[in-house]
């Protein structure tokens, strides 16, 4: 319950935290549905917390990483990617901004600030046009 009681947890991230402390993978999994049963473990909420606490963040690319990597299904991943995929533009702006504050001002620098967002999961034609709309804003 501590844990629970600390933020959202995954069924198989808990199930990973807890087995040390479990006679046996049955009783886990008992313990897990039951834990589910009264609504006090759910995929849906974490993966909306996961979301919520990354999308500021982070771009699509490890946001769906980070959510495969707690097991969650692929069809709870999907959706959620897929209301992140329509503000990565501006997800990816802000965190420009927030970052580098000035448009690049030479092929390095660029290069640089490119890096920096593919390295925080954001695609590469959503970093071309965060870029590029800075290059348009000079002229």
């Amino acid at each position: 319950m501590r844990l629970l009681a600390r933020r959202e947890h995954s069924r198989a991230e808990l199930a990973r935290k807890l087995a040390a402390h479990a006679d046996s993978s049955a009783q886990l999994e008992a313990l897990l549905d039951e834990l589910a049963t009264a609504r006090l473990l759910s995929n849906e909420r974490f993966a909306e917390s996961l979301v919520h606490r990354r999308a500021e963040r982070f771009g699509v690319a490890t946001i769906r990483h980070e959510m495969r990597t707690h097991g969650l299904d692929e069809a709870l991943v999907q959706a959620h990617v897929a209301a992140l995929e329509r503000t990565e533009l501006e997800r990816a702006r802000a965190v420009w901004q927030r970052r580098f504050k000035a448009p690049p001002e030479s092929p390095a620098d660029r290069a640089r600030q490119s890096r920096f967002l593919l390295a925080r999961g954001f695609s590469a034609e959503t970093v071309r046009r965060v870029l590029g709309a800075t290059r348009d804003d000079e002229g």
